[in-house]
C-alpha cells in the first residue's frame, strides 16, 4: 500500500471487538512541539529549554494537546479505517509519560465494545483504545474514545 492509499474503510458489521489496528509513525521535532505550544499551549515546560529543566518534565515536553493532535492524525491518515471518519461522542484521555523531540510516534489501537444504537439503526458506537507509542515502545498517551461508526447501506 501506498502513502497515499489509506486501507477500505471499516463499517460496524465488519469490526469486531478484540480487533486491532497500527498506524503509521510520525516524527515530533522539537520546532514543532515550540510552535504547537507558542499557539495553543504557551507554558514554559513547552517552549524554554531551561525554564523546562526545573520543572516536574525535566527537559521540553510537548502538550498532551499535541500528542492528542498527532494521534487524531495517525488514526485518520489510516490508523483506524472508519467508515464516516474518526467521529468522536466522548473520550478519556490520559498522559502517562511525555513526547518529547525527536521522539517518533505510532498510535497501536483496539476496537474494545460495539454498540448498536437502538434509536438510529444505520450506525452504532464503537468503544476503542487508542495507545500512542514512542520508539521506545513507551506509552504517551491513552485515548478510549466512542466513535460513532456507519452500517453499511
Amino acid at each position: 500500500m501506498s502513502q497515499t492509499e489509506l486501507p477500505k474503510p471499516l463499517f460496524l458489521d465488519e469490526l469486531s471487538v478484540g480487533q486491532k489496528f497500527t498506524s503509521a509513525s510520525y516524527d515530533v521535532p522539537e520546532a514543532e512541539i515550540k510552535e504547537f505550544a507558542s499557539r495553543f499551549d504557551p507554558q514554559p515546560f513547552h517552549l524554554d529549554d531551561e525554564a523546562a529543566k526545573s520543572t516536574l518534565f525535566r527537559g521540553i515536553a510537548a502538550s498532551g494537546w499535541h500528542t492528542a493532535a498527532i494521534t487524531m492524525r495517525l488514526l485518520v491518515q489510516g490508523g483506524a479505517p472508519l467508515a464516516g471518519g474518526i467521529v468522536g461522542a466522548g473520550s478519556e484521555i490520559e498522559w502517562p509519560y511525555p513526547t518529547r523531540p525527536g521522539d517518533v510516534l505510532h498510535v497501536e489501537s483496539e476496537v474494545i465494545e460495539i454498540i448498536p444504537s437502538r434509536s438510529k439503526p444505520n450506525q452504532g458506537i464503537v468503544r476503542m483504545r487508542s495507545e500512542t507509542k514512542n520508539q521506545n515502545g513507551k506509552v504517551v498517551q491513552v485515548l478510549t474514545a466512542k466513535l460513532i461508526v456507519p452500517r453499511r447501506s
